[in-house]
């Protein structure tokens, strides 16, 4: 870790993870452990999606149209997330890029949350459309469909589960399959319906269905994206709590220009100014303050700056 005191320069203290730099961060992050995963899953869904659709245009079945559509958002989705990790890697070595390009994940999961928004959206204009005169749709191969299209998407729930706490990128990726999961068991039903009692009004019901279960929990993907692009504070974290026990640290008298943010999935940053009291020892102060940090917030990576009563009055005076 460097740490800079006001006018002395910077001075290399004993952080906690930051001597391999971003090639290793980017190899160990919880997007680069699941490429393999990703790959397997983007190719189910893309041999599953054309099946899909194929049948949903033959058989003219809004439910089966319906889930192919969530499928190919289920294709972009992945291919996305795999194209931001390239991206990332990639540029980890370009000068004067200094995080590298990390936030191309977070972008992947807002335009797959942009992507899941149109396609619900248009799920749901079209079944109302179709209520007033519903077509008959022959059920069998929509079943069969139906089928092949809900184990393609258990086999992808299983791949992606385990990472989808860790990464956003793939938690996108995730809740897209999650959501397509739940549209074939939809599609399932309705061909079922269809089959045992002949019933029209099922294959629009069923979309309609589709398409609202969705709408709620991409805004929440949405939403964790739109947070980290704004840089607010990670919702974990306390930021006032964070700057009263950084003040209690022993020499701190106070405590400034505090920010915490995250930079993607899993690599949470922060930087504060810390004013000395008279006659602290630097040192002790600044090992203090990492330890807190690390420990009661598991934060990595601090950037801390430790100023006299004048410089930090100065500081003040910034208007942001």
């Amino acid at each position: 870790m460097l740490v800079r005191q006001a006018g002395k320069g910077y001075v290399v203290g004993h952080g906690h993870g930051h001597g391999h730099g971003h090639g290793h961060a980017v190899a160990t992050s919880a997007s680069g452990r699941l490429v393999g995963r990703l790959w397997a899953a983007f190719g189910i869904a893309a041999a599953i999606m054309v099946v899909e659709f194929a049948v949903g245009v033959v058989t003219g079945s809004l439910a089966l149209i319906s889930d192919a559509a969530h499928m190919l958002t289920d294709v972009v989705g992945v291919g996305l997330a795999l194209a931001a990790i390239v991206v990332a890697r990639r540029a980890v070595a370009k000068p004067g890029r200094t995080f590298g390009l990390y936030r191309a994940e977070v972008l992947a999961a807002l335009a797959n949350a942009l992507l899941l928004f149109g396609v619900a959206g248009y799920v749901v204009f079209e079944a109302v459309e179709r209520f007033g005169n519903p077509p008959a749709v022959p059920g069998f191969p929509v079943l069969v469909a139906a089928l092949a299209g809900l184990a393609a998407n258990v086999v992808s729930f299983f791949l992606l589960r385990g990472g989808a706490e860790e990464s956003l990128n793939v938690r996108g990726a995730y809740l897209e399959v999650v959501a397509d999961l739940i549209g074939s068991v939809g599609v399932l039903v309705s061909a079922l319906i269809t089959l045992t009692t002949g019933w029209r009004w099922a294959d629009p019901i069923i979309g309609v269905a589709i398409g609202l279960w969705v709408l709620p929990r991409t805004w929440s993907l949405a939403r964790r994206a739109l947070r980290i692009l704004f840089q607010h504070a990670p919702e974990r974290v306390d930021v006032d709590e964070m700057a009263t026990r950084l003040g209690a640290v022993t020499g701190v008298a106070e405590v400034h220009d505090l920010h915490v943010w995250t930079l993607t999935s899993g690599m949470e940053v922060a930087s504060a100014h810390l004013t000395m009291a008279e006659d602290a020892d630097q040192g002790r102060v600044l090992a203090a303050a990492r330890e807190l940090l690390h420990d009661e917030y598991g934060l990595e990576h601090a950037t801390l700056q430790v100023e006299h009563r004048d410089a930090a009055s100065k500081c003040r005076q910034l208007s942001w």
